[in-house]
């Protein structure tokens, strides 16, 4: 089940990416949020189940887009994420999770508040 949503977010960002005309930046600077939030397969299960422990790469990758809180907050609810089934309310506990003592508490990202 994992490698079809890997591959969905394959197809996803390649669609993105053929219509992908934006010149200026975004949340993320030159990159889209949908492109961005590939770096974030391996918090696939982490997203999925609010109970499991995110793995090491899950959580320099949500590390690395965190620094800047509306990137990190474009990716979880972007297309790509919606695609693949990402569950906004347990993504945005990741960060907690992986123990960021820098992570953005109280930011809000949507309907929804990093803990």
């Amino acid at each position: 089940m994992r490698p079809l949503v890997v591959l969905g977010l394959v197809l996803v960002l390649a669609a993105g990416v053929a219509l992908d005309g934006v010149d200026g930046a975004g949340e993320c600077g030159r990159a889209s949020a949908d492109r961005v939030a590939l770096r974030l397969a391996p918090c696939v299960s982490a997203a999925d189940d609010p109970q499991s422990t995110p793995t090491s790469s899950c959580c320099s990758a949500v590390h690395t887009i965190g620094q800047s809180p509306s990137c990190l907050c474009a990716v979880m609810l972007s297309g790509t994420a919606r695609a693949a089934g990402i569950k906004p309310e347990v993504a945005i506990t990741i960060p907690k999770r992986c123990n960021m003592a820098d992570r953005p508490v109280g930011y809000k990202c949507g309907d929804y508040t990093l803990p």
